[in-house]
């Protein structure tokens, strides 16, 4: 495998595990732009650790797993009384505050972030990308997983059955929060260096599109909201070049005169993304859609049974 390849595949796996850390608290109707500061403290501790003491990634990966549980724990309670747009606020504030103190700590390299010695690669990642899913998909199945839905839906009949909605929040925060947290540990240990300007709230944006436009009625769509929108991007990369000649044959132009860089991708995916959110706001993969693919699967084992 290319080291291209390889790099693209970590990368992929990386987000798909911080999509599920944000897909958590969109279950029960909180989002959360701030995922990029989980992120970085789960990468700083992970460099940091392995950086001061010579800690190994088996060790470093947990912490920063847990780093990120402590403060998805610490910052629910409070959110757990704000709403709306001030839920917003305060989670782009918790991402700020984050990098904020990061490049204002010299221990921690400041401005110019921190090499990480100890290297991971898929063989470590992959496994844990895919126990993620397993266990996101196996909460989304449980009566927890249940309750946190009931609350996304309907905070007031929720609370009327006697599901706590601060409870399901706190949790959802906190399981995001340490899920997101190894996602940035992989990352400091994959790619071997951390900057605080590489989690912005960009990042948060980005990753929470990923979720919101696979859709969030199912555990199926932060997986394929990621895939599509990490993966698109590289596939026009080899694309625009051929889609240039493509346009200057169709309008008889000279090839040269027909430009469409790597600055067209983000043209195209936005205008993607636009797109979705007209026709097919509630994301790539739904409820209804999963009932289809899965009714010819029960017709068949009805059959075999019979």
């Amino acid at each position: 495998m290319s080291g291209y390849l390889n790099g693209l595949l970590a990368l992929l796996c990386i987000d798909v595990m911080f999509a599920y850390g944000v897909f958590l608290p969109v279950m029960t109707g909180q989002i959360n732009l701030g995922g990029a500061g989980f992120q970085a403290l789960g990468g700083y501790v992970a460099a940091w650790l392995a950086t001061t003491y010579d800690c190994p990634p088996w060790m470093t990966l947990p912490l920063g797993a847990l780093a990120g549980a402590v403060a998805g724990l610490a910052i629910a309670l409070p959110l757990a009384r704000v709403r709306g747009v001030y839920l917003v606020l305060a989670t782009i504030a918790f991402g700020q505050l984050v990098t904020g103190l990061i490049l204002a700590s010299p221990s921690l390299g400041g401005a110019q972030g921190i090499a990480v010695p100890s290297f991971v690669g898929l063989p470590v990642i992959l496994p844990l990308t895919l126990l993620v899913i397993v266990a996101c998909f196996y909460l989304c199945a449980t009566r927890l997983g249940l309750a946190m839905r009931a609350v996304h839906d309907d905070e007031a009949v929720a609370d009327l059955m006697g599901v706590s909605a601060r409870a399901m929040q706190v949790v959802s925060y906190t399981l995001g929060g340490a899920i997101v947290g190894l996602s940035g540990a992989l990352y400091a240990h994959q790619f071997g260096f951390v900057q605080a300007q590489g989690f912005d709230e960009t990042l948060s944006v980005y990753v929470l599109l990923y979720v919101l436009l696979g859709g969030v009625q199912t555990a199926w769509g932060p997986m394929a909201g990621t895939c599509c929108f990490v993966l698109i991007p590289e596939l026009l990369r080899n694309v625009l070049p051929g889609l240039a000649g493509m346009v200057a044959a169709i309008f008889g132009l000279p090839i040269g005169e027909v430009k469409i860089d790597d600055s067209w991708r983000l043209v195209i995916l936005g205008a993607f993304t636009v797109a979705m959110m007209i026709w097919r706001p509630q994301g790539i993969v739904t409820r209804t859609l999963i009932e289809h693919l899965a009714r010819p699967l029960g017709v068949f084992a009805k059959r075999r049974a019979a």
